[in-house]
């Protein structure tokens, strides 16, 4: 069964962000950040995190500019905010997801952001979502959470749909139309405003 990670690096130590990584085996990484910069956790910018985990023998590979939460296409914003609907309708975007797809064959491939949580992050609440509905091949969605417990995909969208109050079954909606709904909310409050 084909599978994915994810990860936040929040304000890890780099230590401790290398420890999450080598717990789960993880031997890619794929940044997803638009911008891979920070001042508030510098150790993870771009440069410094790539050459970090190459000594690590860890692969990086930078996919912010295909499926970063930002996009550089006007017509996937309204009103000033990222509409993850239309991000993901993009070409560039479903080369990202090509690019993936192609890492697990290879590799074991964490998803890294910025943000210690799933469900406030574009990984889960875009790119996850994403290919969670298009896969025809089982595909697991593990989540490595900040003290290193794994959540898979279904948990975190439990815990989504706990946290914005959304039941998971209703009389009138059915459990995948209640998970969209705590999507459709989530990405509003999440997504990138210029």
């Amino acid at each position: 069964m084909p599978e994915i990670w994810t990860i936040g690096h929040s304000n890890h130590t780099v230590d401790h962000f290398l420890h999450l990584l080598s717990t789960h085996s993880i031997t890619a990484v794929a940044d997803v950040r638009s911008t891979p910069y920070s001042i508030a956790a510098s150790q993870f910018n771009r440069e410094a995190i790539k050459d970090v985990l190459h000594e690590k023998r860890i692969h990086y590979v930078y996919l912010g500019d295909e499926l970063g939460p930002r996009s550089k296409d006007p017509a996937c914003y309204d009103n000033g905010k990222v509409v993850y609907e239309r991000l993901a309708a993009t070409e560039v975007f479903a080369q990202g997801i090509e690019r993936l797809r192609k890492g697990m064959e290879r590799y074991r491939v964490a998803m890294m952001c910025a943000e210690k949580d799933p469900i406030a992050c574009h990984r889960m609440i875009l790119i996850c979502r994403h290919l969670s509905m298009h896969a025809d091949d089982g595909l697991a969605i593990r989540h490595i959470l900040e003290d290193g417990a794994i959540e898979d995909n279904a948990a975190s969208e439990r815990r989504l749909m706990q946290d914005l109050k959304i039941a998971e079954y209703d009389l009138f909606n059915s459990r995948e139309e209640q998970i969209a709904k705590a999507y459709a909310l989530q990405s509003q409050r999440i997504a990138y405003a210029l």
